[in-house]
């Protein structure tokens, strides 16, 4: 009975309120006008103020969506016996030690692999048009193949190219020097984030009101486990890639196999077509050595992608959500055409957590209406 006489009376107020829209309206057409206005300009300078801080909101998400990758690291050191700050404090020291020896170990190694790439590319497309199957195929094709392998090779190698790219040498410098400070601003973040996630969370479920406040607090659990399950296990399935691309790339003789395979991780961070695009990358790159190589490493990533499916999969992510691959493809697009690679990183978590809002939340209250 309450429940009925409190949505008539919002209904009566809904009703109330519409009605004074349309008198003044009616007879205060330019005070409306200029209401309206000021709403426009409101919400302008509100986008205009976010576009500006962008790269901080992007680095706050990008920290946030880290902490929750690892904290099912944090709940599988709880499950082994250990309390909740000790468990916290190890994956911080992990996250640390892992951070500082990429940086001191395999970074530098990375960053001289791929100039040494860069500047042999010429020498390898010569020695490339030396093999007699390249002839071959080159006068099969007409001369197309040699001038298509010719374009991409001089464009590579070309140092005005990746300056282009950049938007010139300065903006190169200035976009390096924002990278380093936005990767560093996430890693402080992150360990902060980890370490107050709780407290964080608890003072946030304080400003939703009580009536509704067990059952909001049980989806977002829900939610950010889930998606903390995901990121985690998309990591170790990017991690598995990296390690057997390496592996795969050394046995074949492909050079550069570790600059090849650090790529390789991050960009199969996208799942479903970042196993796709490596594997076409890394097949191209193997004819340099030899098409019996290229041969090899397309056959031995395509086995690894049935695995990977069938397998790895199934184990790693059987507690996350399930994201179809039509959203997979939307999200990572959606995501990339806004802010790159971490753009679409980011946007396919953030679709997970959609995803399992619908699914939780807006299904169940529609079967109920």
């Amino acid at each position: 009975m309450k429940t009925i006489e409190r949505r008539a009376r919002d209904g009566s107020a809904s009703r109330n309120g519409r009605e004074r829209a349309v008198n003044l309206m009616a007879n205060k057409p330019f005070a409306w006008a200029f209401i309206a206005t000021i709403g426009v300009l409101v919400a302008l300078a509100i986008a205009w103020a976010i576009g500006s801080i962008s790269g901080v909101v992007f680095s706050v998400f990008a920290a946030a969506f880290v902490t929750l990758g690892l904290d099912p690291l944090v709940r599988w050191f709880e499950r082994r016996g250990l309390r909740r700050g000790y468990a916290i404090l190890t994956v911080i020291i992990l996250f640390v030690l892992v951070i500082a020896g990429m940086l001191w170990l395999v970074l530098p190694l990375v960053v001289t692999q791929a100039v040494a790439f860069v500047q042999s590319l010429p020498a390898a497309y010569a020695n490339l048009q030396e093999q007699q199957w390249f002839q071959d195929a080159s006068s099969g094709s007409g001369g197309v193949l040699s001038t298509v392998y010719a374009w991409v090779v001089g464009i590579i190698s070309d140092p005005n190219t990746w300056t282009t790219i950049g938007g010139g040498a300065l903006n190169v410098g200035v976009a390096i020097i924002g990278g380093i400070s936005s990767g560093f601003f996430i890693f402080i973040l992150t360990i902060y984030f980890t370490a107050t996630l709780d407290s964080s969370k608890a003072a946030i479920y304080t400003l939703i009101s009580a009536s509704n406040r067990e059952r909001v607090v049980g989806y977002a659990e829900r939610i950010m486990q889930n998606v903390g399950r995901y990121l985690s296990g998309m990591v170790v399935l990017a991690f598995f890639n990296a390690v057997y691309s390496f592996i795969l790339l050394t046995l074949v003789g492909v050079p550069f196999a570790l600059v090849i395979s650090v790529a390789a991780f991050f960009i199969t961070l996208i799942p479903l077509i970042g196993t796709v695009l490596t594997t076409a990358v890394m097949t191209l790159l193997s004819l340099f050595v030899s098409p019996t190589a290229a041969l090899i490493v397309l056959v031995a990533m395509l086995v690894y992608m049935q695995v990977e499916a069938y397998v790895l999969t199934p184990k790693v992510m059987s507690k996350a959500v399930q994201v179809p691959g039509s959203i997979v493809l939307i999200a990572a697009l959606a995501g990339g055409t806004l802010a790159g690679l971490p753009g679409a990183l980011v946007a396919i978590p953030v679709a997970a957590g959609i995803l399992l809002i619908v699914k939780e939340v807006v299904v169940p209250w529609k079967a109920l209406t």
